[in-house]
C-alpha cells in the first residue's frame, strides 16, 4: 500500500514538473533608454507604441548639493485609444548608465495622435544625464457605454438537452420549443449580482 502511495506521488511529481517545464516564460515589456536628443517612448499592456516624449527642458545639469528640481516634456498619445488618464515616471540615467533623478507625469483626457505639455513634479535630477526614459503606470482608455462586457459564461458554448435531443443556446438569445401542443420560448440570462 506504501510502495503504491508513493510511486503515485513521485509520478504526481514528475507530471507537475513537466506541465511547469512546459509554460511559456512571460517576457515583459521594458522600455529602453534613449539619448536626451531623441523621443523616448512608452509601450502599453501589449507591447504597443501608447506614449512618446520629448524634453522641453535643456537646462538638466544637475548636482547633489543643487538637483533640478522639474522638467518639461511634451507628451503624444501615439496608440489608437482615447485615455481618460495617464500617468507614468520618466528616469534620467549619467553616461555609466546609472539612474540620478525620476519624477513622475500626468495628464486626462488623452486622445489619439494629441499632443500635451506636463511637468514632473518632485524630480531631482543630481547629474548631468546623458540618456532617459518614460513608463507609463496607468492608461485607463475612455470606456464604450454600449459595450458588454464579457464574462466567463459568455465565452461558454451553451447547449440545452430535452429528451436526448441537444439544442444550442446563447445568453439572451430566445430559444423555441414545442412541448405538445403548445410552443414554449426559453431565454437563458446571466443572474442579477
Amino acid at each position: 500500500m506504501r510502495t503504491k502511495l508513493l510511486t503515485a506521488s513521485v509520478v504526481l511529481c514528475l507530471l507537475s514538473l513537466t506541465g511547469t517545464r512546459a509554460q511559456q516564460p512571460i517576457t515583459p515589456v521594458v522600455e529602453p533608454p534613449t539619448p536626451l536628443t531623441q523621443a523616448a517612448v512608452a509601450f502599453d499592456w501589449d507591447g504597443q507604441r501608447a506614449l512618446e516624449a520629448t524634453l522641453r527642458t535643456t537646462a538638466l545639469n544637475g548636482a547633489p548639493d543643487t538637483p533640478v528640481t522639474n522638467t518639461r516634456i511634451v507628451l503624444r498619445n501615439t496608440s489608437q485609444h482615447f485615455y481618460n488618464l495617464v500617468t507614468g515616471h520618466v528616469t534620467f540615467y549619467d553616461s555609466a548608465g546609472v539612474r540620478c533623478g525620476e519624477g513622475l507625469f500626468r495628464t486626462d483626457a488623452f486622445a489619439p495622435n494629441e499632443s500635451v505639455e506636463v511637468d514632473t513634479p518632485g524630480i531631482r535630477i543630481m547629474c548631468t544625464p546623458a540618456t532617459w526614459r518614460i513608463v507609463g503606470n496607468d492608461l485607463l482608455p475612455r470606456l464604450n457605454p454600449n459595450a458588454i462586457p464579457v464574462t466567463a459564461a459568455q465565452t461558454v458554448n451553451l447547449v440545452i438537452s430535452i429528451d436526448g435531443e441537444e439544442h444550442p443556446i446563447q445568453l439572451g438569445k430566445p430559444l423555441v420549443l414545442n412541448l405538445g401542443d403548445k410552443q414554449r420560448t426559453l431565454t437563458v440570462r446571466g443572474a442579477p449580482k
